[in-house]
């Protein structure tokens, strides 16, 4: 590979002890692993008001939003993981992308996405995984294939945040691997 893709990964969860950043994580490893170029953000770094279009006509864009832009802009690929509340999307997570949606252009048209998810419940957090892919592509990125979760995440941790479950990690690499070779293929 000529050219490591440049890769923001983030996760869609402010929880402290969230298994969705345990889950990225392992991924952000892999994909360095696997040639990636990976900068890992904090999403609680990047506070945003709740979107509201009066607020955007009033005030203009929040600089923690204009910032996010700024990341998307410098990266060719995001990794996200997308948590699941309620069978939805994370309100933080939906919030997020609206907001880096509202800059003079859309940062994501043209981006390799990779979207992964965690959670305790038997489902893994799918129907999330399935909304954020789903939203992405509208957006305009180019969404790698796949379905990588990790159900009863809360059982998959050792004490140190190594991920237990061998199904699971052989997957999470497997798709970090994916993103990476697609991700390259559009800056070559």
């Amino acid at each position: 590979m000529a050219t490591s893709p440049r890769i923001l990964a983030l996760a869609g969860s402010a929880r402290r002890d969230s298994l969705n950043r345990k889950f990225l994580t392992v991924a952000v490893q892999a994909a360095r692993d696997a040639g990636g170029e990976v900068t890992l953000i904090d999403l609680n770094a990047y506070e945003l008001p709740l979107y509201h279009g009066d607020r955007e006509d009033e005030q203009g864009l929040p600089a923690n939003a204009t910032k996010l832009i700024e990341l998307i802009a410098q990266h060719q690929a995001l990794l996200i993981a997308s948590p699941e509340y309620n069978a939805m999307l994370t309100p933080l997570l939906k919030n997020t992308i609206d907001w880096c949606t509202r800059g003079a252009d859309n940062p994501f048209v043209g981006k390799v996405a990779a979207v992964i998810s965690a959670s305790p419940g038997a489902f893994g957090g799918i129907r999330s995984l399935q909304l954020a892919q789903q939203l992405l592509l509208k957006l305009g990125c180019h969404v790698v294939p796949g379905q990588t979760t990790l159900p009863h995440a809360d059982k998959a941790f050792a004490a140190d945040g190594t991920l237990t479950e061998a199904r699971a990690l052989k997957a999470v690499k497997a798709h970090a691997v994916d993103l990476v070779r697609l991700a390259a293929k559009f800056v070559s």
